[in-house]
């Protein structure tokens, strides 16, 4: 018996004007089941400055979160450096290229999405999403980024709850990480 298809993430990312923010949904689901309403698939790396965020299973997550600092640490202050090198190693490294997470990061200056097939995605317009209520998530933030001046944790959070709305794998308890100060 094969086991149910898990739908666990909504993940948005805003980058505008020297200031960003991160926000994921808390539903994770098993079939057609809500076995977690809270969830936090979101947090702060690097002392606050780079922002991350997951999409898949969780424990592939937290092993590409524990991958991606310690690129961090190797090239302290380069995001872009820092990405290319996991996704290199993501990639290459036969037990990393099994993980089924996607990986969101940013911070002041760059905001990639990384999967294990090597991909490395920099947005135009510093909007990324990803996961099961992604598409709703990123055409709800760039209509709210084109058509307002609001920040970016606030149309995260306007975005998000549009998405929560939508899609029956994301929920409105939503957590937004900002970076410190």
């Amino acid at each position: 018996m094969a086991l149910p298809t898990f739908h666990a993430t909504t993940i948005l990312a805003v980058r505008r004007d020297g200031k960003y923010a991160i926000g994921g949904d808390g539903q994770v689901s098993v079939g057609d089941t809500v076995m977690k309403s809270g969830a936090v698939k979101v947090r702060a790396l690097k002392g606050g400055k780079v922002l991350a965020g997951f999409a898949g299973a969780a424990a592939d997550a937290l092993t590409l979160f524990e991958k991606f600092e310690e690129k961090l640490e190797r090239h302290p202050g380069n995001l872009a450096r820092a990405s290319v090198e996991l996704a290199k190693e993501w990639r290459s490294d036969r037990a990393l290229r099994r993980l089924e997470a996607l990986l969101i990061v940013i911070d002041r200056d760059n905001a990639f999405m990384l999967s294990g097939n090597g991909e490395l995605i920099e947005p135009d317009d510093g909007i990324l999403a990803i996961g099961s209520g992604g598409s709703y998530a990123l055409a709800a933030a760039r209509a709210l980024a084109r058509e307002t001046s609001l920040p970016p944790a606030e149309i995260v959070k306007r975005a998000m709850a549009i998405a929560g709305e939508i899609c029956v794998y994301t929920n409105t308890q939503i957590t937004i990480v900002e970076p410190t100060s």
